[in-house]
């Protein structure tokens, strides 16, 4: 592992303060990133035909959430035979949608030689945060939902599901798998949008007190550092993200007990530059969970 030294108290403060600075930054700052690389870049649907890869969008009316909802999915050429293909669901920032990041995902296909799981990514709002709330259940809708969906029509191996996720997606990931212990065989969070108290997180996260109870990931893992059972578990985090100080506080409390963690530290900050660099790391340990799992 090569997570960063841990912090000295004085050190936590003063990246707290800063973190509570550049969070309103942070949407900004990709909202920008996926503009341009709608502006510039070649359609998803283009580099899927290139690598020979299935990219199906498909519109779903959720009635956890209460409205229709669309959810991208890629079927590499080599995915396996039906009943046997392994899924990830990916989980997009806030901000996003779900063809949110699909670009990045199909250029790094060709780097495992057209195998590897179907992956699914749901929307899930501006920012609904991946939990059940107020204005919907979008826990449910991704679990008793979209995840059926996906596996009755691309013959996804049940036993086989990963949960990851940038950001706003990388908490939803870790709190979708707290609330669904067995459900996932590894899940991952990519600069997760983590905080240790109800009064840090970003506006409109959370509806209150009691909602960011329920749903306070770092203070589960503090409480129970096995809680996501036999699952692996991955984190990354950028030495300049604002995030960083949650996400090292989400590590030692991982460390404390016996789980199956990966945890990474690289150069960077909270922005597309950075995800991009690693996506292979990321799909490197995703294909590999899932080809364990069982």
């Amino acid at each position: 592992m090569s997570a960063a030294r841990r912090p000295s108290r004085a050190q936590v403060r003063r990246r707290r303060a800063v973190a509570l600075g550049a969070i309103g930054l942070v949407a900004a700052v990709v909202a920008w990133a996926l503009l341009a690389d709608s502006l510039f870049g070649p359609s998803d649907a283009e580099i899927a035909r290139r690598n020979g890869d299935q990219l199906v969008h498909i519109e779903i009316h959720s009635k956890a959430v209460g409205r229709d909802l669309g959810v991208n999915v890629i079927v590499p050429p080599l995915a396996g035979p039906r009943g046997r293909r392994g899924l990830l669901v990916y989980l997009h920032g806030r901000g996003g949608y779900e063809g949110t990041f699909n670009d990045a995902v199909l250029r790094g296909l060709p780097l495992l030689h057209g195998h590897g799981p179907v992956i699914a990514f749901p929307a899930g709002g501006d920012h609904g945060y991946w939990h059940d709330r107020a204005e919907g259940d979008w826990d449910a809708w991704v679990v008793d939902e979209a995840i059926p969906l996906v596996e009755r029509r691309f013959g996804v191996d049940r036993g086989r599901v990963a949960i990851g996720g940038i950001s706003m997606g990388g908490f939803g990931a870790f709190d979708i798998a707290l609330h669904h212990p067995g459900l996932f065989c590894a899940v991952g969070g990519h600069s997760p949008a983590l905080w240790f108290e109800g009064g840090e997180t970003a506006p409109g996260a959370f509806d209150d007190a009691a909602d960011f109870e329920g749903n306070d990931v770092v203070g589960a893992v503090r409480e129970d550092p096995e809680a996501f059972g036999d699952a692996r578990v991955w984190i990354d985090y950028g030495t300049e993200d604002p995030f960083r100080v949650y996400d090292e506080g989400f590590v030692e409390a991982m460390e404390a007990g016996g789980a199956d963690l990966t945890a990474h530290s690289w150069p960077g900050a909270h922005e597309g530059g950075y995800w991009d660099e690693h996506w292979p790391d990321y799909q490197r340990f995703y294909v590999d969970a899932l080809a364990h799992c069982g």
